[in-house]
């Protein structure tokens, strides 16, 4: 029986000794030590020993056991030192490296001159309201005094979704509702989307937003209305900013305008930027034409007002040079990041 447990011992010291890997060292204890290995087989043949052996066969039992197990345990724990140290040598991290940067996204320079806006007429009163981008064909044109047989009806130049509801051209629509309401007086601007059948080139998109604002109270003049766009040009463009206003013609406003700024790129003079005029146009504007009023539940005697609208990739293009229009909407990154 001794020769018999040392051959064991022996066999399995030399396998342990002999594993290159975890894997191998399991299958050696499942061989000798598990409930069919070879040293558990000598254990249930105890019975063939003559009782007065028994305790001597046991203790030999045993030390083979402990001395196999304690084999068993060194080799993993080298083995276990042995691939850790791998791994690190594998994963080792060059602190001198650049690290990664992370890359965090800003605000649309369309957006950074809307919020620019809305800063300078919030600052004098107004509130911002919005409306809906589907809209009635009444409040896009009817209720702002531009008849069935107008230009702008023109399918050419509207996105008609049937004949009564439309994509709308223009934000003037929320000044509507806004005056439906009821509730006078009207200090409001109205941002927004909007939509034209216009062909797509450095100017134009068939997509872009609008900013219109409107005024509603008691003894409102042209001069309130001269006075504060004057005001609003200084905020946005420099405090030097001069204003001209040319006669123009709009359907919902009486007497309309149409309101140039001193270029701020040559104070005036003329260059490049405004083509030699000294001048930009930047938006229309006129008093709220009394039909227009009146159509909204507003007596005209007693009230009046003034509306004005731009286009915000127009300013935009202004307040940051650029001359394209269409680099607002080619989601390049490598614009975007300037701003």
């Amino acid at each position: 029986m001794k020769e018999k447990l040392e051959a064991i011992k022996a066999d399995a010291l030399k396998q342990i000794m002999e594993s290159e890997a975890l894997e191998k060292l399991n299958d050696v204890r499942v061989n000798i030590l598990g409930k069919k290995g070879a040293l558990t087989a000598v254990l249930k043949s105890m019975k063939d020993v003559a009782p007065e052996d028994r305790p001597k066969v046991g203790q030999m039992v045993n030390d083979a056991r402990a001395e196999i197990e304690k084999a068993l345990e060194e080799a993993k724990t080298r083995m276990e030192r042995i691939a850790r140290e791998a791994a690190m040598k594998a994963e080792v991290i060059d602190v001198t490296l650049p690290a990664k940067k992370n890359m965090v996204g800003h605000r649309h320079p369309n957006f950074i001159a809307l919020e620019e806006v809305e800063r300078i007429f919030i600052g004098m009163g107004y509130e911002v309201v919005e409306g809906p981008e589907v809209e009635k064909d009444y409040y896009n044109f009817e209720a702002l005094n531009i008849p069935a047989d107008h230009p702008a009806k023109d399918e050419q130049d509207t996105f008609y979704i049937n004949g009564d509801i439309l994509l709308r051209t223009q934000t003037s629509p929320v000044q509507v509702r806004q005056m439906e309401t009821g509730k006078l007086p009207i200090r409001m601007i109205a941002p927004g989307r909007v939509f034209r059948a216009d062909e797509v080139d450095a100017t134009h998109s068939p997509s872009f937003h609008q900013i219109e604002g409107m005024v509603i109270d008691k003894n409102i003049t042209f001069a309130d209305l001269k006075g504060t766009l004057q005001e609003f040009a200084k905020e946005m463009f420099g405090e030097n900013t001069k204003v001209k206003f040319r006669p123009h013609h709009f359907p919902f406003t009486e007497p309309s305008a149409e309101m140039d700024v001193s270029c701020f790129k040559c104070g005036g003079k003329g260059c490049r930027f405004c083509k030699g005029e000294g001048w930009i146009e930047i938006l229309g504007c006129g008093m709220v034409h009394p039909k227009v009023l009146r159509m909204s539940g507003i007596d005209p005697d007693e009230y009046s007002g003034f509306a004005f609208g731009m286009g915000l990739e127009r300013i935009s293009l202004l307040k940051y040079e650029i001359d394209d229009m269409r680099l607002l909407y080619e989601n390049d990154v490598r614009f975007l990041k300037q701003f």
